[in-house]
C-alpha cells in the first residue's frame, strides 16, 4: 500500500511539475495571467456603471419669466446637466434624433400662471431615460416646494448600509473577479488538454504508468494556482486601487473559489473530451460561458427575469458564487452565513467533475 502510494505522489509530482513549467515557461502564458484579468478590472471599475454622471439636455422655453429661468437655473446647478438652448420642438427633436441629446425639457408659455412642464426622454436607452427623468423630475419637485413655501409632513432621510455612496464600482469589481475565474480557468483547462492531443504527448502519457486520476489532478492542480492568483491579484488591486472593502473573511473567499473551481475545471474537462483542437475547444467554452455569464446576476437581477429563465439559475455555479463573493466583500459574511451556496457549488462541482472523469479516456 505504501509503495502504490509513493508511486502515486510521484507520478503525481513529476506531471505537476511539467505542467508549471509549461505554463511559466512561456512569456505569452505569463503575460495571459496578469495583464488579461488587470485589463478588464480597469475597464469595468472605470466604465462599468449605471449611474449618469452628465447628460446633455435640449430646453425648449416659450416663456421667458422668472420662473421659468429659476427652474432652468435649479436643473442647471446640479452639475449634472448641459442645457442645450433650442428655438422649437422640432429642432430639438431633431438633436434628439442625432444623439446629441438626450432629454428635452419644454416649457409652455404662460408657465407662471400654469406651472407645468414636459420631460420627453430617448427610450432606446431605457435605463438611462428613466435615471435622467426620475432626478429631474426630483429637481422640479424641489423648486416648486420651494416656491411654495411647503413644508411636507414627513421628511425622509435615506441611507444606504453596506455601500453608503452607493458606489457601482463595489457592486461590479467582485463580479469581474468571479468572472475571470470562471472564464480563464476553464478555458486554460479545456486547452491544455486538447494541446496534449494535438502535439501528440496525450499518446506518450497513455502508454506510461500516469493512471486518469493522476493525469486529472496534474491538469487541474497549476490551473487552480493559477485561478487563485488571479483571485488574490484582482482582490488585492480592488482593495488598494478602487478602495472596495474586504470585510468578511479571506478563508471563505478562498473556499468559495475553490468550490467554484471544481465546476470550471469540470466543465473544461468535459469540453476538452469533445474538442479536436483548441479552437474547438474555444468555441465550444463560449458556448458555455455566455450564457452562463448572463444568468449568473452579473449584471441583471435574476428575480426580474421570466420565472422558466430563473429555473435555469440553478445549475449556473457562477451564480451561488457571486452572492457568497459579495456578501464576503461588502457585508461582511462567512462560510457559516452560506451554507446553501457553497452546498450547491459542492454539488455541481462534484457531478461535472464526475462526468468530466467519465468521459476523460
Amino acid at each position: 500500500m505504501k509503495r502504490r502510494l509513493a508511486a502515486f505522489w510521484g507520478r503525481v509530482r513529476a506531471l505537476l511539475a511539467k505542467e508549471f513549467l509549461q505554463l511559466l515557461r512561456d512569456p505569452r502564458m505569463r503575460f495571459t495571467l496578469i495583464v488579461p484579468p488587470l485589463i478588464q478590472l480597469f475597464i469595468f471599475g472605470y466604465a462599468a456603471t449605471f449611474d449618469v454622471r452628465h447628460a446633455q439636455v435640449a430646453v425648449v422655453n416659450h416663456d421667458d419669466g422668472q420662473q421659468s429661468r429659476e427652474l432652468l437655473s435649479s436643473i442647471a446647478a446640479s452639475g449634472h446637466y448641459t442645457l442645450r438652448f433650442v428655438p422649437t420642438l422640432s429642432a430639438a427633436s431633431a438633436e434628439m434624433d442625432g444623439g446629441a441629446v438626450g432629454v428635452i425639457v419644454q416649457i409652455p408659455a404662460r408657465f407662471s400662471q400654469q406651472p407645468r412642464i414636459e420631460l420627453i426622454a430617448d427610450g432606446s436607452d431605457p435605463n438611462t431615460a428613466q435615471l435622467v427623468v426620475a432626478e429631474l423630475a426630483q429637481i422640479v419637485g424641489r423648486y416648486a416646494a420651494a416656491q411654495a413655501r411647503y413644508v411636507p409632513p414627513i421628511t425622509v432621510e435615506e441611507r444606504a448600509w453596506f455601500n453608503p455612496n452607493l458606489e457601482d464600482r463595489w457592486f461590479f469589481i467582485p463580479g469581474i473577479m468571479a468572472n475571470v475565474l470562471f472564464v480563464s480557468t476553464m478555458m486554460l483547462t479545456a486547452m491544455m488538454v486538447v494541446r496534449e492531443r494535438e502535439i501528440g504527448t496525450l499518446e506518450r502519457l497513455m502508454v506510461t504508468p500516469v493512471g486518469r486520476l493522476e493525469f486529472l489532478v496534474g491538469k487541474m492542480v497549476p490551473v487552480a494556482c493559477v485561478g487563485l492568483f488571479d483571485v488574490a491579484l484582482i482582490t488585492s488591486v480592488a482593495i488598494l486601487w478602487f478602495g472596495v472593502p474586504l470585510r468578511g473573511s479571506v478563508v471563505a473567499l478562498v473556499l468559495a473559489s475553490l468550490t467554484l473551481l471544481a465546476s470550471t475545471q469540470g466543465l473544461g474537462l468535459l469540453i476538452s473530451s469533445y474538442a479536436a483542437t483548441q479552437q474547438q475547444a474555444m468555441l465550444s467554452a463560449m458556448f458555455f460561458i455566455m450564457p452562463m455569464t448572463v444568468l449568473s446576476g452579473f449584471a441583471f437581477p435574476i428575480r426580474n427575469m421570466p420565472e422558466s429563465v430563473q429555473l435555469l439559475t440553478w445549475i449556473d455555479p457562477l451564480r451561488y458564487y457571486l452572492v457568497v463573493v459579495r456578501d464576503i466583500f461588502l457585508k461582511g459574511g462567512a462560510i457559516t452565513d452560506h451554507f446553501f451556496e457553497f452546498a450547491m457549488m459542492m454539488l455541481l462541482g462534484s457531478a461535472a467533475l464526475a462526468l468530466s472523469v467519465i468521459r476523460v479516456r
